[in-house]
C-alpha cells in the first residue's frame, strides 16, 4: 500500500541568514516515500516580488525517507533558495509521497524550530 500524493504545497518558507555560529538557520522539506519506485521530485518558489524559480530536484528513493536541505539545494542553472525572502513551494512527485517541511532558526541564543505538514 502506498501513502501520500503526488502534488503538495508549502506557503510560507523562508530562510534567515541570521545564525548563532554553531548551528545554521536552515529549512528541510521532508519526504517519505513508501512505494516500491524511486522518487523524482521537483520544486518551484514563488515570490511575492519576482518570478519564480524552477529547476529544483530532488530524489528520494523507494521505501525511503529524505531531508532536502534547502540551504544547500540548487536548481539546474546553478542557482540557490535565496535568503531572507519569503517564498512558496509547489512540490511535484513522479510516485505518491508525504511531505513535512521543517524549520529552525537560530539568530537567537533561543532557538526555535517549527515543523508542518504540507497541503
Amino acid at each position: 500500500m502506498t501513502h501520500g500524493k503526488k502534488v503538495w504545497f508549502i506557503g510560507d518558507g523562508f530562510w534567515d541568514s541570521h545564525s548563532n555560529g554553531l548551528y545554521p538557520s536552515h529549512e528541510s522539506v521532508c519526504v517519505l516515500n513508501t512505494t516500491d519506485t524511486d522518487a523524482t521530485i521537483t520544486m518551484t518558489l514563488y515570490f511575492e516580488d519576482r518570478e519564480k524559480m524552477t529547476g529544483f530536484v530532488a530524489k528520494c528513493g523507494a521505501e525511503r525517507t529524505h531531508h532536502i536541505r534547502m540551504d544547500k539545494l540548487k536548481n539546474t542553472e546553478g542557482k540557490s533558495v535565496p535568503m531572507d525572502v519569503p517564498y512558496a513551494i509547489l512540490i511535484e512527485s513522479d510516485v505518491d509521497i508525504v511531505v513535512q517541511y521543517s524549520r529552525l532558526v537560530t539568530a537567537q541564543s533561543e532557538m526555535s524550530m517549527m515543523s508542518t505538514i504540507a497541503y
